[in-house]
């Protein structure tokens, strides 16, 4: 057995926890400063994480291999597994063109551009982000809402910004399964704590959207529907995320807060002219002027639908009894660790949900939906295999930013850490968002911040008195708002609206929402660690 040291270097915190530092830092200064591509930011990170195991703590090296394979399976399945078959249904929606006709769909919703921003970048886009994530309603929104009339610029910052309240969910809830798994807190208080954070971004993100498109007249003119919008995707989100399924908030969140936004009156009144013209500064897409029968538009809204019914059905009693019998759970073979105060940590045991899981539902409402599609079986297996060539560095991104995420939790590095963060006591709970943004920013991803950060930050809020699974989701939470200013998702928004090379120009844009919305969060959270808001917490 291996058993976890807290102080290797010359028996001090602060100097261990400076070593132990050191593949975070390695991974966040190729990113942000050297700007090497993700995937070998992460390698790289995994190698020096290896090594600082092995030479500083005193790991085995068979173990420390170990527990990086468990982290790069738990990155291929569920994580990746999950985004693969998300994706997969979009491009064949693609193929058939029934891409285009939900585009025309949401384009006749109403005529109002404020109203189309919040339909596409925020409700359509937090279906997406429930879907698939990983970018992928950044670039689709942003192209829709280019294809309506938008400046490119616009529709960008529009796409980012909104691409905040549904992240934390995303991808079938996978950055809060992901957070559950690395630091033991169990994925109903995780999902319960965030699901009491981020609905609050929900309520004020529609009305930085409709003053995004249209300034102060935006907001004058339509922040009711915008509230109402907000209203209901933060109700659906904490409900849903608090009393039924993680992986079906956004799902929930996106279509209740798109109902909502349509029963409006005024959401579906035409738009006055001067706001067309001062908004619409683009050129307007050809062949939204076109009308598509009714069968049609039902064929390109299936899949969604398909998606919903299934998870829906995935979470009766029975259903859900019978996949946990499938659920596999087996002692992880050369991996035997125990914390330091000697008792075995969770991660020697491992479970393979290979049904339950959200990838092996989507992969079926996948099946289906190819069928209701009119996909052929050989062209269905041909778009999966595409989608896999099209995700292989995000593949091998989340795969190496996990297994390094294994090997420091497992080998006690992230425990050093958190012990020596825990110095910051009270201050902790307000500055616990800010690693999750910074996380965020950095690799452009809330599932990998999460990995790398998360047992940090339950140890040290163990260690300061804090509730953990408060200063866990507020990782998530606070990551969320990193989103809109990271590297990868900021090249995402320009190249799908042919703005390659002005990244800088966004950024600019988009950088003060992210320190505002992210300036709330810290509030929010430091305020839930007091009885001043401690009532809101499960």
């Amino acid at each position: 057995m291996f058993v976890q040291e807290l102080e290797p270097v010359a028996d001090s915190l602060a100097l261990s926890a400076l070593v132990a530092a050191l593949p975070l830092a390695a991974v966040l200064i190729l990113l942000g400063v050297v700007r090497m591509k993700a995937h070998l930011a992460g390698l790289v990170g995994l190698a020096v994480a290896v090594l600082v195991a092995w030479f500083t703590y005193g790991m085995p090296i068979g173990q420390t291999l170990s527990a990086g394979v468990q982290g790069v399976l738990f990155g291929l399945f569920p994580i990746m597994w999950i985004v693969v078959n998300a994706l997969w249904v979009y491009r064949m929606t693609v193929r058939t063109r029934h891409f285009d006709i939900l585009r025309r769909s949401f384009g006749r919703l109403s005529d109002d551009p404020r109203i189309q921003a919040l339909v596409i970048a925020f409700c359509f886009g937090a279906l997406l982000e429930a879907l698939a994530g990983f970018g992928a309603p950044v670039a689709i929104c942003s192209v829709m809402l280019v294809a309506l009339g938008f400046d490119p610029v616009r529709a960008a910052v529009v796409a980012l910004v909104a691409n905040t309240a549904p992240v934390a969910f995303g991808a079938m809830g996978t950055p809060v399964v992901t957070l559950a798994q690395v630091t033991g807190v169990p994925l109903d208080t995780v999902a319960s704590v965030v699901g009491r954070q981020t609905p609050l971004l929900a309520l004020l993100v529609p009305l930085i959207l409709v003053g995004l498109v249209d300034g102060r007249r935006g907001l004058r003119e339509t922040w009711v529907p915008a509230l109402v919008c907000g209203i209901a995707f933060a109700a659906a989100q904490f409900a849903v995320s608090n009393f039924l399924s993680a992986q079906l908030a956004d799902i929930a969140a996106s279509l209740v807060g798109a109902a909502a936004l349509v029963a409006v009156p005024s959401a579906r009144r035409p738009a006055a002219e001067p706001v067309r013209a001062a908004v619409l500064t683009g050129v307007r897409s050809e062949d939204l002027d076109g009308e598509d029968p009714r069968r049609e538009v039902v064929r390109a809204y299936a899949p969604y639908a398909l998606i919903v019914v299934i998870f829906s059905l995935a979470q009766l009693p029975p259903v859900k009894d019978l996949f946990a019998k499938a659920t596999q759970t087996f002692d992880w073979p050369f991996l035997d660790v125990a914390d330091p105060a000697g008792k075995p940590v969770g991660s020697n045991v491992f479970s393979l949900p290979l049904v339950a899981t959200g990838g092996t539902l989507v992969l079926v409402a996948g099946l289906f939906a190819a069928a209701v599609l009119g996909v052929r079986a050989p062209d269905a297996v041909r778009e999966w295999g595409a989608t896999v060539r099209e995700l292989r560095y995000a593949i091998l991104t989340v795969t190496s930013v996990l297994a390094l995420a294994y090997v420091m939790n497992l080998s006690g590095q992230a425990a050093t850490i958190g012990y020596f963060v825990a110095a910051a006591g009270a201050g902790l709970a307000f500055l616990s968002p800010i690693l999750g943004w910074f996380g965020v920013a950095v690799s452009g991803s809330d599932t990998s911040a999460n990995a790398l950060f998360g047992a940090l930050q339950v140890t040290a809020a163990r260690e300061s008195g804090l509730s953990p699974g408060l200063l866990a989701a507020a990782n998530s939470s606070g990551g969320v708002l990193g989103k809109m200013i990271s590297p990868q998702n900021l090249t995402i928004a320009c190249a799908a609206v042919g703005l390659a090379g002005r990244e800088g120009d966004v950024l600019r844009k988009v950088l003060p929402w992210s320190l505002g919305l992210l300036l709330v969060m810290c509030l929010i959270v430091t305020a839930q660690s007091t009885p001043v808001l401690g009532w809101m917490l499960p």
